[in-house]
């Protein structure tokens, strides 16, 4: 009904009321009646009209108002203009393209006989954009955990999750990604891309911290002459680090004379210098962190005694050994 309106009332009674004359006298070159131009927003969009000599007048319209009237502008937008090439095009230009562009552009022509339409329809897309993500999280293990990614853009963009490490397979999920019962094997570095085909994708990334307590992978005995040094090891996983301790019987141990212990991220080493007859026997390693608590056996052996160094490291959970770590911890011993 518009289109009809603008062709057979609306036109005409324009270029009567104003009788606009002054450029060359051209006809349109139809083609389909409406015509899709897709652009992307920020881009130029030029909207072809192409005329010949049995015009009298031409006007191009956007939702009836009026942009171009023969030569004359009437729109106030500086970034419309028109592109006159020769005597044969009179076609729109549009700079830095935005999504409020869109619609209907007519070409509106008259001749002697009847006025003619040339109808585009302008569509602007724009590229994908991810406005919200969530924050780096820090979750015990076990904890349900949800990451959210939203975006924007037209057309609408599809929002894909990965896991960077290891494998960086794609994971199920949209604009929310549910891990359920999050293990320490699922921390890491987590992508979330949106994509529209419009331009390359709009890409935000998360970091997942997962805590969990500790575990003694490692825990190496030594034989040691008397006179040499001894080096007991003990290597553990766990997040956050653990704090260590090392215990003789029920004694626990510190730096002394003859005695260092040191710690490098999740391992700790106890160093006995100068080994003694009285030296030999059990030490235990001892690893705590806010989840947990674990302990391990080792040995210092006299060389010659038959021990199977690697089967006779033990793992262990004694009772006094924890009443005794959790007793330190309160007291800052």
């Amino acid at each position: 009904m518009n289109s009809f309106w603008i062709n057979t009332i609306w036109i005409p009674g324009f270029f009567f009321l104003f009788g606009i004359q002054g450029f060359p006298v051209r006809s349109v070159d139809m083609q389909r009646a409406t015509d899709n131009i897709t652009i992307r927003q920020g881009d130029t969009a030029v909207i072809r009209c192409y005329v010949d000599d049995k015009v009298s007048k031409v006007a191009w319209l956007n939702r009836s108002n009026i942009i171009f009237a023969g030569e004359d502008k009437w729109s106030l937008d500086p970034r419309v203009d028109l592109v006159n090439k020769g005597q044969l095009e009179y076609s729109l230009r549009i700079q830095k393209v935005d999504v409020y562009d869109e619609g209907s552009y007519t070409c509106s022509i008259q001749t002697k006989q009847q006025s003619k339409t040339s109808n585009v329809h302008l569509i602007v897309q724009v590229p994908a954009n991810i406005y919200k993500v969530s924050e780096d999280i820090t979750v015990n293990e076990g904890s349900n955990v949800t990451l959210s990614c939203l975006a924007n853009g037209r057309p609408d963009p599809s929002i894909t999750w990965r896991l960077l490490n290891p494998s960086a397979d794609s994971l199920e999920g949209e604009e929310y990604l549910d891990i359920s019962g999050i293990m320490r094997n699922q921390a890491g570095r987590y992508e979330c891309k949106a994509s529209n085909d419009v331009a390359t994708p709009d890409v935000k990334y998360v970091n997942v911290v997962v805590n969990y307590p500790p575990a003694i992978k490692n825990a190496k005995s030594s034989e040691t002459q008397v006179g040499r040094v001894g080096v007991l090891r003990c290597e553990t996983v766990a997040v956050p680090k653990p704090e260590f301790e090392w215990y003789r019987d029920d004694k626990r141990l510190s730096n002394a004379q003859g005695i260092s212990i040191q710690i490098v991220g999740t391992t700790t080493v106890l160093m006995i210098s100068n080994v003694t007859e009285e030296d030999y026997g059990n030490y235990t390693c001892v690893a705590t962190n806010k989840l947990g608590i674990q302990n391990a056996s080792l040995f210092l052996y006299r060389p010659g005694t038959g021990r199977d160094l690697n089967g006779a490291t033990c793992l262990s959970q004694s009772l006094w050994l924890l009443l005794a770590s959790i007793t330190c911890l309160l007291f800052k011993c």
